[in-house]
């Protein structure tokens, strides 16, 4: 064997070999009969489990508000996880019901609507820096102890913008107590405000929590907006296995659901509609997705990769009529498979992969497989646009329709800064341009 034959099976050589170690390192037995044990993660596959039922008559807990809901939410963790039952009523929210691990939430379908009660905003009246744990409104009327409340700011330090959520726990005229301290500070002379503005339900640090059959209203006519880096009708941050099923999201002045830093999200038959910002948001590094069977509606955007969301899968979706695209996908969003989606009549581009900082920042390595890409855009839409210095990235079995008039429509149109868009066994009819190269 010469030099370099031996160096190309080397990394061959060493895998079977550590392949052979693993295979025969001693197992432990499998679990066969499996008890509740002090820090065990394995248990028995438990017959019953708690569960509580909320709603305005006739329930375990009665009461038609966020309040109730969170008592049974805290009720049930205390016990070590169950099924919050929330039976049909309309349930009005001044603050976000806090998700807790192990917590499944299960609605009555869309007759059971949670809605946000309309937003108030006024500008601090008295500066609070950052170790306070106070605010002065200046105007307080709208504002209750218990609300969820956003406090945003100019930085004076360096000019940007600062958001926080908080919760006023306690009230002298207009003086609240916040639940936690200020960690920016919020002056008068920067614009310092207060709004009644939160999610519905908001996950921070949770894990293995189910929310289904529920619909969820922000209410959107009667809120001011405010993005999904911070609320929606449902907001996920730094949490882990959550599941959302036959959920309905809606009429949010912002995203309808957004989760962040979230690995192993479950998005199943879900409806998100009408929302002013994004269908649906997995962003901030998260890694795993997987949304299926669900459909996103006049949203400003359908589905949104944020920045580095990896190994996700999009399959078996309809994206219709939303405001600008159907799928976005940019910043560090790589190895992504989009798979046998409806991506109906987008505002401006049907499947978008867009410009980033650089190479090291774009959308590479991503599949788009089998999808129907119909009517994009007005009368220069695009249906698949890949800019920037993204590479490596496969378009294959989709099919790609216009059925307006051509005019200067183009079906797939390729960066001049790409390398390696592959394209096969497209089918792409009724555009003025089929393909623009402009790599080559």
């Amino acid at each position: 064997m010469n030099r370099r034959m031996f160096l190309s099976a080397a990394p061959a050589m060493l895998g079977a070999g550590a392949l052979s170690a693993a295979e025969t390192r001693p197992q432990a037995p499998a679990v066969t009969r499996p008890r509740a044990t002090f820090g065990d993660v394995v248990e028995p596959d438990w017959e019953q489990r708690v569960k509580i039922s909320v709603g305005p008559g006739k329930a375990d807990l009665v009461g038609a508000d966020h309040r109730a809901i969170q008592a049974a939410v805290d009720y049930v963790a205390g016990l070590g996880g169950g099924t919050v039952q929330i039976l049909p009523g309309t349930y009005r929210f001044r603050n976000a019901v806090k998700l807790r691990s192990s917590v499944r939430i299960a609605g009555s379908g869309l007759d059971s609507v949670c809605i946000k009660e309309p937003s108030v905003k006024t500008p601090l009246l008295e500066n609070s820096d950052w170790y306070d744990r106070e605010v002065t409104l200046a105007d307080p009327s709208g504002f209750e102890v218990g609300d969820g409340i956003v406090l945003r700011t100019r930085n004076p330090h360096n000019g940007s913008h600062d958001t926080y959520k908080r919760t006023l726990i306690a009230r002298s005229g207009n003086r609240f107590k916040l639940d936690e301290m200020l960690v920016e500070n919020f002056w008068t002379k920067e614009n310092a405000s207060a709004a009644t503005l939160f999610a519905l339900f908001d996950g921070y640090r949770i894990a293995d929590t189910v929310i289904e059959n529920i619909c969820l209203d922000g209410n959107r006519s009667n809120n001011e907006a405010l993005n999904g880096n911070y609320v929606g009708c449902i907001f996920l941050r730094e949490s882990n296995r959550i599941q959302m099923r036959q959920v309905t999201a809606r009429n949010f002045n912002g995203d309808g659901i957004s989760w962040q830093v979230c690995h192993d999200v479950r998005v199943e038959d879900c409806h998100s509609h009408d929302n002013a910002g994004f269908a649906l948001h997995p962003g901030s590094g998260s890694q795993r997705t997987v949304v299926t069977g669900s459909t996103l509606e006049r949203n400003d955007i359908g589905f949104f990769f944020c920045w580095g969301v990896k190994w996700a899968l999009v399959e078996n979706n309809r994206m219709l009529d939303n405001k600008r695209f159907g799928v976005s996908i940019g910043h560090n969003d790589t190895d992504n498979v989009v798979r046998n989606n409806e991506v109906l009549r987008s505002g401006k581009t049907g499947i978008f992969l867009r410009q980033e900082h650089g190479p090291t920042f774009s959308p590479s390595r991503n599949r788009i497989e089998a999808n129907r890409v119909l009517d994009s855009g007005a009368e220069d839409g695009v249906a698949v646009d890949i800019e920037g210095t993204t590479e490596e990235v496969i378009l294959k079995g989709n099919t790609l329709a216009e059925t307006r008039q051509p005019a200067s429509r183009i079906g797939v149109r390729i960066g001049k800064e790409t390398k390696q868009i592959e394209l096969a066994e497209n089918r792409i009819n009724g555009f003025s341009t089929p393909v623009l190269d402009l790599s080559k």
